[in-house]
């Protein structure tokens, strides 16, 4: 099932596409904090993304705008406001399409549809991993903290991407080890403790001070302790 989370304030027009979407194997998923919509997605993960321009505190012209730092995920955008400059600016700010309200709902499933076709028989859903507002994006590996793009090294990539994967599990020395081993980068225990340093420093200097944490005789997480 298709993951659809839809940024929009009218609660009727959001119900109205859960239920329609629900017919056709989609799973809507409606914003819940229109200031943490950032986190929302890459905790959601979703396929597609529906976005309504006027929203409360900022527009979604500028949630597209953010989202397109992150992911290449398709946008649909929603608005009362058909107007060729809306259009224009939907388009600009990295939008698929444009969706004039009020709307056919068959009108929208088939854009839907006619997206995710296009994206996803060809590539997989780019996959968004989040920490103390930190994103890493594992398709491309780069990792961004406050609309800066922190450069990392491979190994420190795929060190990272395994420590947020299991956010709030510890990760073993031996696990990494194996991890860096698999893509032919042959480390030993010595030099993993280097790669966690630097990578630590990298995040310290960007202001992530404390983001990786070591559970001595055991191996490494994010997050909370473990019990």
């Amino acid at each position: 099932m298709y993951r659809i989370y839809m940024i929009e304030d009218d609660q009727g027009i959001l119900e109205a596409v859960k239920s329609k979407g629900a017919k056709w194997e989609l799973q809507i998923i409606g914003v819940r904090n229109f200031r943490k919509i950032l986190s929302e997605f890459s905790e959601i993960q979703p396929h597609l993304v529906i976005m309504d321009i006027g929203l409360p505190a900022f527009d979604g012209y500028y949630w597209c705008k953010e989202l397109r730092k992150l992911s290449k995920v398709p946008v649909i955008f929603l608005s009362s406001a058909s107007d060729n400059m809306n259009m224009v600016m939907a388009i600009s700010m990295g939008g698929d399409d444009f969706v004039a309200k009020p709307f056919d709902m068959d009108v929208l499933i088939a854009k839907i549809q006619a997206l995710l076709r296009r994206t996803y028989d060809f590539a997989g859903a780019m996959s968004i991993l989040e920490h103390q507002g930190a994103f890493l994006n594992r398709e491309n590996g780069t990792l961004t903290y406050r609309d800066t793009a922190i450069d990392l090294t491979k190994n420190e990539h795929r060190i990272l991407s395994l420590l947020m994967e299991n956010k709030g599990r510890i990760v073993s020395r031996e696990r990494l080890m194996d991890l860096l081993w698999e893509s032919d980068c042959y480390i030993d225990d010595n030099t993993l403790t280097v790669n966690v340093g630097r990578l630590r420093k990298k995040l310290e200097a960007n202001g992530l001070s404390g983001f990786i944490h070591t559970k001595f005789g055991e191996g490494y997480y994010i997050g909370e302790e473990p019990a």
